[in-house]
């Protein structure tokens, strides 16, 4: 039996394949549309429903949900989304082409570098998923719903992100870029659970930044949280860990993930 892979050569394949991943990855912000505003427009998640306040109780059961959600929705695509699906595809495909002149001709190759911009994206990813303990568990000291909220919904978006992450790498399975010349070839099942595409961490660090900013929209939050998940994204290419089509789509569909389940989940009386 012959293995099989795919060499991307032209961008034409790279949007074929990367029209593909964004249908799954983008999963997050579609099924619910159906019972949003007819005037609202994708990506933005649907206008939370009323509902019991959230819980760490409820949290297994509303990650149950959220899957269902994700995984089910490609399927209720529909035209208007195009308005912001084939932008993205276009950057995806776009990127997937021009990943191996990136890690060749633009990365440095300098092994120091690379383990300093590695040991960096796991300061920066271990300081985002610590963020959501330290909400909660100041919520329950001083008896802040709010900031209890976030925690909690801040750590299901990055449970959900990590179910989708880990179930899209055992589709596509990338090589890394340190290996095979960087020729990031995919559905190489020597990749398994290690595949490149998309990035753990920039999953984890966008679902962790869009939950975070949801619940707390002031420009500086924003900017604080999109910063962090931004580094995580650099260094994870600069560490030569991950293409930057890795990092783009991953980074895409944490942010998908983490307002989905905010403006699904939140309780508005604790604003």
């Amino acid at each position: 039996m012959h293995t099989l892979t795919l060499r991307l050569s032209s961008a034409s394949a790279g949007r074929s394949l990367a029209g593909l991943a964004t249908a799954l990855l983008l999963a997050a912000t579609l099924l619910p549309q159906a019972g949003a505003q007819s005037g609202s427009t994708l990506p933005n998640a649907p206008q939370a429903q009323p509902q019991q306040p959230v819980t760490a109780a409820n949290t297994p059961r509303n990650i149950l949900h959220d899957q269902a959600a994700i995984w089910t929705s490609p399927a209720r695509l529909r035209v208007r989304d195009l308005e912001w699906l084939a932008p993205l595809t276009l950057a995806a495909g776009t990127a997937i082409a021009l990943d191996h002149r990136a890690m060749t001709d633009v990365v440095s190759h300098d092994a120091s570098f690379n383990n300093a911009a590695v040991n960096t994206s796991n300061a920066l990813i271990g300081g985002m998923l610590a963020t959501p303990v330290a909400l909660y568990g100041y919520g329950r000291f001083r008896q802040n719903d709010h900031a209890r909220e976030a925690g909690i919904l801040t750590t299901e978006a990055v449970i959900d992100s990590v179910a989708v992450e880990q179930g899209l790498k055992l589709v596509f399975w990338r090589e890394r870029p340190y290996t095979d010349s960087a020729r990031g070839r995919f559905f190489q099942s020597a990749a398994g659970v290690d595949s490149s595409f998309p990035s753990s961490h920039s999953t984890l660090a966008w679902a962790a930044a869009s939950s975070i900013a949801a619940e707390y929209p002031s420009r500086w939050t924003q900017l604080f949280a999109y910063s962090a998940a931004t580094g995580v994204s650099l260094t994870r290419v600069l560490g030569r860990e991950h293409f930057p089509s890795d990092v783009l789509i991953g980074g895409a569909a944490g942010w998908l993930v983490g307002r989905y389940v905010v403006h699904r989940h939140h309780h508005r009386s604790v604003h």
